[in-house]
Order: C-alpha cells, then sequence, then structure tokens
C-alpha cells in the first residue's frame, strides 16, 4: 500500500496548489517508475554500494555510503573519524572499502 499512499499525497499536494500540473506529473512518474520492478530494483543496500565520484574528500567511501543508506555523507565522516580516536578500526575499515568497493565511474550507465 506504500504507493497508493504515496500517490494519494502527491494527488493532495497538487489538488491544495502546493505542486504545479507538471510537477505532479514528474512525480507520478517517478513513484511510478521506482516501483516498476527491474535491474536493481528492491536490492539491498550492500549490492548498491560504490565509492562516490562526486562526494569524496580521500577516496569516496563515506560518500558512497550515503548514497546507499539515503543519509548524508558527513555522518558517515564523523562515524569514520569517531571511530578512528575510540580504537583505530574504523581506519582499517575504511581502507579496506577503499580498495574493495567498486567505483561508481567503473559503473556502466
Amino acid at each position: 500500500m506504500k504507493l497508493a499512499d504515496d500517490l494519494e499525497r502527491v494527488a493532495e499536494l497538487h489538488r491544495s496548489g502546493a505542486l504545479s500540473d507538471a510537477e505532479y506529473e514528474q512525480a507520478k512518474a517517478k513513484l511510478l517508475r521506482d516501483s516498476e520492478p527491474g535491474p536493481g530494483r528492491g536490492r539491498p543496500a550492500i549490492d548498491k554500494l560504490r565509492r562516490s565520484v562526486d562526494d569524496r574528500w580521500i577516496g569516496g567511501v563515506c560518500g558512497g555510503i550515503g548514497v546507499a543508506t539515503a543519509t548524508e555523507s558527513w555522518i558517515w565522516r564523523l562515524l569514520f573519524c569517531i571511530g578512528l580516536f575510540a580504537g583505530g578500526v574504523s581506519g582499517l575499515l575504511y581502507l579496506l572499502m577503499w580498495l574493495l568497493v567498486p567505483s561508481a565511474a567503473d559503473d556502466p550507465v
């Protein structure tokens, strides 16, 4: 029922005037497109994990985790930094992820 609820919410925003006709059509099309089964749909976040090309400070690991988990990358950077000062294991984890997680630039478009 999530799709139906989301469509109803978008329709309500359109009726209230918060969305223009074009914005409403775009939002509706995106909801319908995202609900269709297909390659990459419904995969766990770990399967979608790629190092970021755009949001990177060092290796793009935190930017990639942010995209895969739909959270801000600065939160992951903060957690990795706290982990560095609380024992250093996150530094090794970051290095391993930098080496083992593929870059988003390597994915076919």
